[in-house]
């Protein structure tokens, strides 16, 4: 049974971090090879409080939490991501017996890779039902939530996620990934509106996204790694 949401939220403070409240499960997971895809691994363990500030700004000496260095930094968190709802923005990829929606919002974790292919071969190829099926796990497993797949009836296919925070590191690639946000939690922008309300959403930590407060994986091209705080 999922855990209920309707106390949990994050709060993007201006040009801060995104303060988080509703006891919501923190955890640390480690993006791993497997074959030719990839699963999760248990990182460190995080304290678990009911409220707690992320940082958002690529600097702290505390990861994942806030210590304030933003303010030293004179981080400009300016949100500039589009509030358009998700069916606004993807794009339909039709497979012959399955559709996949793509807006383009990566954050390169590379679950849309399995041993059959990527998901988009896969969904060109769900006339076969094996293949399917492993297209509509990799969409599932985007963490971005840029990956959604829908059967021929427009019914979009979600995996039961309870509401939890995922910080994502990514050994392979030698870079600290973006903040896993799982189960429909509302993140409340500085100005005070509320993005869509989504399954599965990647938020940004380095603080170098082009499309803050989302992931758009410049954590990868800026070699940014919290390891080094």
């Amino acid at each position: 049974m999922s855990q209920d949401n309707r106390n949990c939220k994050i709060k993007i403070v201006e040009n801060g971090p995104y303060l988080v409240t509703g006891n919501i499960p923190l955890t640390e997971k480690i993006i791993t090879p497997k074959g030719k895809g990839y699963e999760y691994k248990e990182g460190r363990s995080l304290p678990q409080t009911e409220q707690y500030a992320l940082c958002r700004c690529g600097n702290t000496k505390t990861p994942p939490f806030c210590d304030g260095s933003h303010v030293k930094a004179e981080f400009d968190g300016q949100e500039t991501a589009s509030t358009a709802k998700y069916s606004e923005r993807a794009h339909k990829l039709i497979g012959p017996n399955l559709d996949l929606l793509d807006d383009k919002r990566c954050a390169f974790a590379r679950f849309c890779h399995r041993e059959g292919g990527d998901v988009w071969a896969l969904t060109e190829s769900s006339n076969l039902p094996e293949y399917r099926e492993e297209a509509i796990i990799a969409a599932s497993e985007c963490p971005a939530g840029r990956l959604v797949a829908a059967d021929k009836e427009g019914n979009l296919i979600e995996p039961e996620l309870s509401p939890a925070l995922e910080i994502l590191q990514d050994p392979e690639r030698r870079v600290s990934g973006p903040i896993f946000v799982k189960g429909k939690i509302p993140i409340e922008s500085a100005e005070g509106f509320t993005y869509e309300v989504r399954n599965r959403v990647a938020l940004c930590r380095c603080g170098n996204s082009s499309n803050k407060p989302f992931c758009d994986a410049t954590h990868v091209p800026t070699r940014y790694s919290d390891h080094s705080k």
